[in-house]
């Protein structure tokens, strides 16, 4: 997916618009719950040597918080990295060329796992 597919898949599921919080980088939007102010997602442009691709090109790449027990079979697949300046264990970098579906379904569950935590009912 591209930059623009994600932020437009982003605002029409979630009402979400993208934020630059970083004052010297205007190409990293991060999306966040508006509640919490958690960050699900972050689009950042990075080289390609970031995830151990032998070209000077750059890329848009796209982190998403995900369950760690899904994280290392989505690495055996093209367009998944360990994540990119994130924690590898609770994150995963997703590149272009990725599947769409699975592009969509890691937003989704990357939403749902940084939304609010419903306290536990007491007995």
């Amino acid at each position: 997916m591209t930059r623009q597919e994600i932020e437009r898949y982003i605002q029409n599921q979630y009402g979400t618009e993208a934020e630059y919080p970083f004052e010297m980088d205007d190409q990293t939007a991060v999306y966040r719950h508006k509640g919490n102010k958690k960050w699900f997602a972050i689009v950042m442009r990075v080289s390609k040597r970031r995830l151990s691709i032998e070209s000077d090109d750059e890329a848009d790449i796209l982190n998403v918080k995900a369950d760690p027990v899904v994280i290392g079979s989505f690495l055996l697949e093209a367009g998944f990295y360990p994540a990119y300046h994130m924690n590898k264990t609770h994150w995963i970098t997703i590149a272009p060329e990725a599947d769409e579906d699975k592009v969509r379904m890691l937003i989704d569950m990357s939403y749902s796992l940084t939304g609010t935590k419903r306290k536990k009912a007491k007995k």
